[in-house]
């Protein structure tokens, strides 16, 4: 039997109605907005080494046009946002950036020769791995805490993919449409606006 899923449009319809506050919804159209995108911060090169490190934690298969993440990153970077916090194992967010991409990349020539967007799919996943369980290769990583910066980029990432409108169709998440406030609060009860999932 198949997973059950969530309507098709389910938010993109709620965003619609008067259920969504002005500003919510201006913030989540803006996100499915599919506009090519012109990096603000990142030179080109390291913009799309951005995009390849996103596609494989964030895979997409089922996409025909998959939720961009790097934009989000990009953005952020180029107006100086940060959480207001950071560990103080870490350099600002914009040098931990230039350097764990960079180590990334080194990760990729030393155990391919070659950079991290020309290997194949299974080898990135090879590279992310070593990144992942802290024992990637790399001049970089002398610098920069590698399990930290994992965290942060895997955080940054999730925050990114479950804020867009079609990842929040995928789990039937309709907590953006609060106008008339939240009444039934017992496990299994829905407000009339929540999906159901649909079983196949």
């Amino acid at each position: 039997m198949a997973s059950p899923h969530y309507p098709e449009g389910t938010v993109r319809a709620l965003l619609q109605t008067e259920l969504v506050t002005e500003a919510t919804r201006a913030a989540l159209l803006s996100r499915l907005d599919t506009s090519p995108y012109t990096p603000q911060f990142f030179d080109e090169g390291t913009y799309e080494l951005l995009r390849a490190v996103a596609a494989r934690i964030y895979p997409q298969p089922e996409r025909a046009e998959p939720i961009e993440l790097a934009p989000v990153v990009d953005k952020r970077l180029a107006e100086g946002d940060s959480d207001g916090w950071r560990y103080d194992a870490m350099p600002p967010d914009r040098e931990a950036y230039r350097l764990g991409l960079g180590g990334i990349n080194q990760a990729a020539q030393a155990l391919f020769q070659l950079p991290f967007q020309q290997l194949p799919e299974a080898q990135q996943d090879q590279v992310m791995e070593v990144i992942a369980n802290g024992t990637a290769p790399g001049e970089n990583w002398q610098q920069l805490p590698i399990n930290r910066f994992f965290e942060e980029l895997l955080a940054e990432l999730t925050e990114a993919y479950y804020s867009h409108p079609l990842a929040q169709e995928e789990i039937g998440y309709v907590g953006m449409a609060d106008v008339p406030g939240w009444t039934h609060i017992e496990p299994n009860q829905l407000e009339p606006r929540e999906p159901e999932a649909v079983k196949e």
